[in-house]
């Protein structure tokens, strides 16, 4: 089996300087297309440049990824916002929070056929909205909060999106980017988009979907998040 079907996270005992980094996300996070047994997701990188450093090195990382899943509605798992309190809040040692979701919402709106332009704008306000309560609610536990911009998914063999799906892309990208809303931001966006089509992802990064990055773009994502973030 190449499935942990039982297994959901390992708790361990740590000293009173250890901490923990939450990720909620996507199949993007789960590591759709890493390579299996490799441990070459993002968070998989992002985990051996923390314990490399001796600053960072009582820091670990917790993957909350769930493929499939969407901030606002069930699917794969339920919802980022139902699961908030037990993947997040109930976590123990938990410091940072990385979101990083909203591809799944953007591209199911209009994945049986275009809505009308009052729907795409629904739903980035609800997106906004969702962020804004994970980012309160986190604070309220003293949780410092970091934002990943979208990832490109012009061409996606799956969503099909157009020109409509990418505005949407492009405007929550800038409210995650926008001063007064995430403590910090990851720009996975600018680490991934092909400068030639900024709608899509770069050839190298892609795994041949134009959604999810192959091994190279997880590792090109994983040395995009400065460790200076789990130092202050």
């Amino acid at each position: 089996m190449e499935h942990w079907y039982q297994l959901s996270g390992v708790d361990v005992q740590a000293g009173p300087g250890a901490a923990s980094v939450v990720v909620l996300g996507d199949s993007i996070t789960d590591g759709h297309a890493s390579t299996t047994n490799g441990n070459d997701r993002w968070t998989d990188v992002l985990a051996e440049r923390l314990q490399a450093s001796a600053a960072t090195r009582g820091i670990g990382i917790l993957n909350e990824g769930i493929g499939g899943n969407h901030l606002l509605t069930d699917g794969l798992g339920p919802n980022a916002l139902a699961r908030f309190d037990r993947d997040v809040l109930a976590q123990p040692g938990i410091r940072w929070l990385i979101v990083f979701q909203g591809v799944n919402d953007l591209g199911g709106l209009a994945l049986r056929g275009e809505v009308p332009a009052a729907a795409h704008a629904r739903l980035v306000h609800r997106m906004e909205g969702a962020y804004e309560q994970m980012i309160l609610r986190a604070h309220a536990h003293g949780i410092r909060v970091i934002g990943a911009t979208i990832t490109p998914y012009m061409g996606s063999d799956y969503y099909h999106p157009g020109p409509s799906n990418e505005a949407d892309r492009q405007a929550i990208n800038a409210w995650i980017r926008a001063p007064g809303h995430f403590d910090a931001v990851l720009d996975f966006d600018k680490a991934m988009r092909d400068p030639s089509q900024p709608e899509r992802l770069r050839p190298a990064y892609d795994c041949g979907d134009h959604l999810h990055p192959s091994p190279a773009g997880y590792q090109a994502m994983g040395d995009a998040v400065p460790l200076s973030l789990f130092t202050r």
